[in-house]
């Protein structure tokens, strides 16, 4: 049966901080213990979820859980708006994080229907390329999806130097 995905509200943020920090353990193999960050990230959620804006640049879907509250998946993404160029005349780029699902629902394809709804999300809004990193767990269903993996290097400055 397939799953039932909506977009997520600002009243989702809890349970989407919930899932951000299960998939940040998973890909560290740390615990990733609430604090600052963790309400940074609440507070981004609140101010940018509300829907309905055919403005916004951050979307989220999710699949609730099939008994009781709370989120089963979800799959969280923003749009960028940079400088255009020949390939990318709009200057959209598309930034997907925090795909994750809750342990007791994983291998049911529930991740998968939340990127679906994400990435027709992106296409409604004609952007161009998504981009991602991914897990080791997460990189065959990206695979499988049409994601390649990019041969540029890519780099990061840490502030303040």
């Amino acid at each position: 049966m397939k799953p039932t995905v909506r977009r997520a509200a600002a009243t989702d943020t809890e349970e989407l901080v919930r899932l951000r920090i299960v998939m940040l353990e998973d890909m560290h193999g740390e615990p990733a213990p609430p604090g600052e960050w963790s309400r940074h990230c609440a507070a981004t959620l609140r101010r940018r979820l509300p829907v309905p804006d055919p403005d916004a640049t951050l979307a989220a879907f999710v699949v609730d859980r099939p008994a009781g509250p709370g989120l089963a998946a979800c799959a969280v993404g923003t749009i960028e708006e940079g400088l255009a160029s020949p390939g990318n005349p709009g200057g959209l780029t598309g930034y997907i994080f925090n795909v994750a699902t809750h342990e007791p629902y994983r291998r049911q394809g529930l991740s998968t229907a939340c990127l679906d709804a994400l990435l027709a999300w992106f296409e409604a809004r004609a952007v161009p390329a998504v981009r991602l990193f991914a897990s080791r767990d997460g990189l065959p269903m990206y695979e499988r999806m049409g994601f390649r993996r990019e041969t540029r290097t890519s780099m990061e400055l840490v502030l303040p130097r």
